[in-house]
């Protein structure tokens, strides 16, 4: 599965520059603290920011699911001990721009599914692990744990998805103009697969155009993979700590951050809240974003 979704992203950059036991609910808070969801809104960027209570889950391939790959294995319990705000969507065009005005970059290179960054509530994407980071420290947070990202995408549900793919996210299926069978496409005609999508106009939508989940998040899966600021090991769960895990140490060779929640070119198979991914750093793509985590914000 890693080496197909590694040829889909590498394919997807050639052809734009022509042109993936039941858990415990989190627990409850006590009287006077943040209810689960509530919502913020950070002055920098202007994007909404949910809080995420402390809790508990099992982290990795769920119950029942037959699809996951070995990098999604064992499935381990999981603490979270510290609440935490994270972003109700992935960082929209907008909110790059404002970035961007601010730090005086430059913007990635539209792409044409959203010509000159029309689209403003697109997620932003071709966007780097490096300016993924510097972007959340410059609304005064980081990137989420891959632990953390998992937890909020699950929000105390133990399914493979937190929905219907076709209610909660955009992915090959449901993101072109006509419904497809991505699945059947990649089976059957593999070598013209991202062809026929960019003939169907598939591509990002706005953001928070689907129902979102327990906690109140948009866009945990589909859309666009989300940066997280762990290193990807294939092995990593068998030595995992059980509390606040940060990621290995060191990153499986030929890949270096773990991104998660699939994207719009991507199969129902990619599209699952265990499933991993890895980018090489400094690798850049049209089906890569990013959400932040906020810290220092008072209650």
């Amino acid at each position: 599965m890693r080496s197909i979704s590694s040829l889909i992203a590498l394919s997807i950059l050639f052809l734009l520059m022509g042109n993936v036991a039941p858990s415990a609910e989190p627990r409850p808070q006590a009287t006077g603290e943040l209810k689960p969801g509530a919502v913020r809104v950070n002055p920098k960027d202007g994007l909404n920011y949910v809080w995420i209570p402390a809790g508990d889950f099992d982290m990795g391939c769920s119950p029942g699911d037959n699809q996951c790959d070995p990098d999604e294995k064992p499935r381990h319990h999981v603490i979270i001990s510290t609440g935490f705000w994270l972003a109700q969507t992935p960082v929209t065009v907008a909110a790059y721009a404002k970035f961007i005005e601010s730090t005086g970059g430059r913007m990635p290179r539209p792409q044409p599914f959203n010509p000159n960054w029309e689209n403003r509530q697109n997620p932003i994407i071709d966007i780097g692990y490096e300016n993924a980071e510097a972007y959340c420290k410059w609304i005064g947070g980081r990137l989420p744990t891959e632990a953390e990202w998992e937890y909020a995408a699950r929000a105390g549900s133990t399914a493979s998805t937190y929905g219907p793919l076709d209610e909660i996210g955009w992915y090959a299926d449901n993101s072109g103009q006509q419904h497809l069978d991505s699945t059947k496409l990649w089976a059957q005609q593999r070598s013209s697969y991202l062809l026929q999508l960019f003939q169907n106009h598939n591509g990002t939508h706005d953001v928070a155009q689907k129902r979102p989940n327990a906690f109140g998040l948009y866009d945990m899966l589909g859309n666009v993979w989300e940066y997280t600021s762990d290193y990807y090991a294939r092995n990593y769960y068998a030595n995992s700590s059980d509390r606040d895990p940060h990621g290995p140490t060191s990153p499986d060779p030929l890949t270096s951050y773990v991104l998660r929640g699939g994207s719009w070119v991507d199969q129902p198979a990619r599209v699952r809240v265990s499933y991993r991914d890895g980018r090489l750093q400094g690798f850049q793509i049209g089906i890569d974003g990013f959400r932040c985590v906020w810290i220092g914000v008072a209650p």
